[in-house]
């Protein structure tokens, strides 16, 4: 669904260019759920955003359904590291500005918003402000914003990693449970491990900048429940992670 050709990004500064991204090549199957993970500054953000539409890449392509992104792409969902709700809006007000902003019929959308609403356990609250809010409850908000309108595509960027452990598990089972039901591709950009392994059908892993893709790593569990992180395959996948990003020197052991 998702393909990305040689994908090659630089930024211009003071002192010069610096490059992002270099040579970066992957594709992401439909229906799948695939995460990234590497070192802070390697490009993981960058990417996603060339997939978005919404940065331009220095070079290569990025092909989605067969059609080359080349300006912001709408047909997809985006949450990002801050759940950026408007303060002066409820719960149910945030979910349904999206359909606002895509000139939609508002009132075919209220009952998507309040089935989505029920599904990520905030039912009761539709009427409260984000200030009223645990920081939990307001990224469940922007997770139901961002699929409000069925978009075929999710882009995560980071999202959880402000959260407790507890409220970051239930939202791991929320959106597990939420994009099988849907169908949704999903590409999910997080620092920790753990959570890539527990979400993934597939993870990729990255280099120190310039950024390339240095393996894609097939997970396979038959079930996805939280007692699968106490497995001797699980605990492989992580090692295996682990083990790259030592070898690449992104971490050293004295």
């Amino acid at each position: 669904m998702i393909e990305v050709s040689d994908l090659s990004v630089s930024y211009p500064t003071v002192t010069g260019p610096v490059q992002a991204l270099t040579n970066v090549s992957t594709k992401i199957e439909r229906n799948e759920f695939v995460s990234i993970v590497g070192p802070s500054g390697c490009g993981k953000s960058t990417l996603m955003m060339c997939i978005a539409g919404l940065l331009k890449p220095s070079s290569g392509s990025i092909f989605i359904d067969g059609t080359r992104v080349q300006s912001p792409y709408t047909q997809i969902g985006v949450v990002f590291q801050e759940p950026l709700l408007l303060d002066w809006r409820t719960v149910l007000g945030n979910i349904l500005f999206q359909i606002e902003m895509r000139r939609l019929d508002v009132n075919k959308y209220r009952a998507r918003a309040s089935e989505l609403i029920e599904r990520v356990g905030l039912k009761g609250f539709e009427q409260r402000y984000p200030s009223e809010l645990s920081g939990g409850m307001r990224q469940r908000v922007a997770l139901c914003r961002a699929l409000i309108h069925d978009p075929p595509i999710l882009l995560m960027d980071e999202p959880f990693g402000a959260l407790d452990t507890l409220t970051r598990d239930q939202i791991n089972l929320d959106l597990l449970r939420l994009c099988a039901q849907q169908r949704t591709t999903v590409l999910l950009i997080t620092h920790s491990i753990a959570e890539a392994v527990f979400l993934s059908d597939r993870v990729l892993v990255m280099t120190q900048r310039p950024g390339r893709m240095i393996a894609n790593i097939k997970v396979e569990f038959d079930v996805r429940q939280l007692e699968i992180r106490a497995t001797a395959a699980f605990a492989e996948y992580e090692k295996r992670i682990y083990s790259i990003f030592r070898d690449i020197g992104v971490l050293t052991e004295h």
